[in-house]
């Protein structure tokens, strides 16, 4: 009965000892710096919307949040690594959702899958801008399409990448307005923003954080906000439907991921972190500076926003007949 005794006295203090250090990895998360991957080439919208959550999770979780730009293969790079990393916390994904919905639909053999993430947060919601380079006569939507139509060589419209949002929507642009095509792929917002500023491309169908201080300076025009209302930040910039494109509307989301499997407890701390800096005033009025609006779902709602979308880009992928190559 004594050896009885003192076994269950062990397993209870062993039982005690794991709650105790349990409690406390959670607790002491996080005790070194994070990285906070950017698929995408700095200064585009995903880059700008990750600095300003990194700056400030930085401060909520008292350690450096560095942002780690791994543009590259329509976003390709920068996601496969994350989904790669050890699910610990340290490394995570700001991503943008024509990455994570759009590419799985447009690359079958791409080596990360959405079930590879544990969501995290939704931050921000972005309708997009059809902006054209300063260079170009137009200045309202109307004129774009004519001018496309018959001075013999149509619009040449850039993207960051093959398969990106902008891609599909430079497409369905064209197929919409009968306006022949020319796309012209980069590696990222930042390269596409200077050869619009330069007149080497045409158009940019994007989000507006990517161009909206260009906007502002003069250097690129804003022909029409793709989004159901207009944006306070750009007052005279009409929508789509009231330009005369009726039905085109194009929306961008981004989020905070981490790899799957990371602990619940890990993750559960980030996102009410960050449901927090999305509801600050600072947050929101950065974010609606820069064309978008911020927007937050936890880790469930986020999931089942994920699925929902993944099933509505193969959809249109699909009937648009829309290819990455």
């Amino acid at each position: 009965m004594k050896r009885i005794h003192i076994a269950a006295a062990s397993l209870v203090a062993i039982a005690t000892l794991f709650a105790t250090t349990s409690a406390y990895s959670s607790n002491a998360y996080p005790n070194k710096p994070i990285t906070l991957v950017v698929p995408s080439a700095p200064a585009g919208s995903t880059d700008i919307v990750a600095r300003l959550i990194g700056e400030q999770l930085q401060t909520a979780l008292g350690q450096p949040v560095v942002v780690d730009n791994r543009p590259g293969a329509s976003g390709n790079i920068g996601t496969e690594a994350v989904a790669r990393a050890a699910p610990d916390g340290y490394t995570l994904l700001l991503q943008y959702s024509g990455y994570h919905v759009g590419n799985p639909a447009l690359f079958p053999q791409i080596r990360w899958k959405p079930s590879g993430f544990a969501p995290v947060a939704l931050v921000m919601r972005a309708p997009h801008v059809i902006a054209v380079s300063g260079k170009l006569p137009a200045t309202t939507l109307k004129e774009l399409i004519a001018s496309g139509k018959s001075n013999g060589k149509g619009l040449f419209y850039a993207s960051s990448g093959n398969g990106s949002i902008q891609h599909i929507a430079g497409e369905m642009f064209g197929r919409q307005t009968k306006v022949p095509m020319t796309h012209v792929p980069y590696k990222g917002a930042g390269p596409v923003v200077t050869d619009l500023i330069s007149g080497q491309v045409d158009m940019f169908i994007t989000t507006p954080p990517s161009v909206i201080s260009h906007v502002q300076a003069g250097e690129i025009k804003a022909l029409a906000y793709a989004g159901p209302k207009r944006h306070p930040s750009m007052p005279n910039v009409p929508t789509t439907a009231e330009a005369g494109l009726p039905g085109y509307e194009v929306e961008s989301w981004f989020a905070l991921f981490a790899p799957a499997n990371t602990p619940a407890a890990v993750v559960e701390r980030l996102s009410q972190e960050v449901k927090k800096i999305v509801a600050s005033d600072a947050y929101k009025k950065k974010v609606e500076e820069q064309g978008a609006f911020a927007a937050y779902l936890g880790p469930q709602e986020l999931g089942k926003f994920v699925d929902q979308e993944l099933a509505s880009w193969a959809r249109v992928v699909k009937d648009a007949n829309i290819r990455a190559d």
